[in-house]
């Protein structure tokens, strides 16, 4: 079997395909056949460098596959069984905390760029029945973030305004999720392509941000002054003052991405007039997640994968995602 080791200080030539052989599980741990993979921004962030690894990591947060082997008192699970990861294996339940966000596949511990993989049970949940390996393999960073985002902090409701970024699997996730619920969805991007495909995913206004760097006040202008009730805001310092203006009186900043930097200014008078919160949001637990493949399989809904690479190309995979010409999620196949 064949797995991809990163070597310090990172960089997308520092990946090498090395030969290894599967561990047999010890007790509480099962033997997973990794059949797919999906790339995060985070997972970019660890083979670039700019997150620092161990020597000799194995990246990749996300993973789908088939359960092959089990360890001592696993009841859980069965030999053949399709199973998804976690990203926070130690967050079973219950809200966030400093050490239920330790032991992150890919950064903290070896991550899914390898064809198996034997790790705690506790750290995988079953598949959605309605999806395949590489669909089911975005959902575990991607999917769950925008679940958590829009359904657990903003307790997002049917007829609800919501605001998404982009078209990052975050942001498209959000999308399909809140017209899910049935909530209106307004959706910017500084391409009129990938615009017209978050129309067809169901996006009923759109903005290019190109056109209309003040979209704030466009925002305002398609909601009658009211404002959107979830902003998932994905930029950053960048696009946070524009967020604060289009959020509504009451309404919540889901705190995701910091693509455009990792500081800046806040208009914080506006954010405290509208009587507005930033919430942050790191993934989520195993208990979203397994709300969230609940949700999935009852409206059989389906990721939007861009395209798919062998594990033995994964730089050129990330490639790809550096080049920003993809739409939804990049994945690997083992």
């Amino acid at each position: 079997m064949q797995q991809v080791k990163l070597a310090r200080p990172g960089g997308l030539d520092k990946l090498k395909v090395v030969d290894f052989e599967p561990a047999a599980p010890a007790a509480g741990e099962i033997q997973v056949s990794v059949k797919a993979s999906s790339l995060n921004f985070h997972d970019y962030a660890v083979v670039s460098g700019l997150l620092p690894v161990d020597e000799g990591r194995i990246p990749m947060s996300d993973g789908a596959g088939v359960v092959t082997a089990i360890g001592e008192g696993v009841a859980d699970f069965a030999v053949g069984d399709k199973v998804l990861s976690c990203f926070f294996p130690n967050w079973q339940d219950g809200g966030p905390a400093f050490e239920k966000l330790l032991g992150v596949p890919g950064d903290h511990v070896d991550g899914f760029a390898a064809g198996s993989v034997t790790m705690s049970a506790r750290g995988f949940t079953r598949m959605p029945a309605n999806l395949g390996y590489k669909e089911a393999a975005s959902l575990t960073c991607a999917g769950l973030t925008a679940w958590r985002a829009l359904m657990v902090e903003a307790r997002l409701k049917p007829g609800d305004w919501v605001l998404v970024q982009g078209s990052g699997g975050v942001s498209v996730f959000a999308l399909q999720f809140a017209r899910m619920l049935g909530c209106n969805v307004i959706a910017t991007s500084s391409s009129d392509k990938k615009l017209q495909k978050l129309s067809a995913l169901g996006a009923q206004h759109l903005i290019n941000y190109k056109q209309e760097p003040g979209w704030g006040d466009k925002v305002l202008q398609i909601t009658g002054g009211r404002g959107v009730d979830v902003v998932v805001e994905v930029g950053g310092p960048a696009t946070l003052p524009q967020s604060v203006r289009s959020v509504s009186f009451g309404g919540c900043i889901s705190m995701i991405g910091v693509l455009t930097g990792i500081a800046g200014e806040v208009p914080t008078a506006e954010l405290f007039q509208k009587n507005a919160t930033i919430s942050g949001i790191t993934v989520g637990s195993r208990r979203h997640q397994l709300d969230m493949i609940a949700a999935i399989e009852t409206n059989d809904l389906r990721p939007v994968i861009d395209s798919s690479y062998p594990l033995e190309k994964l730089g050129d995979a990330f490639r790809h995602q550096e080049s920003q010409r993809h739409f939804g999620k990049i994945c690997v196949e083992m």
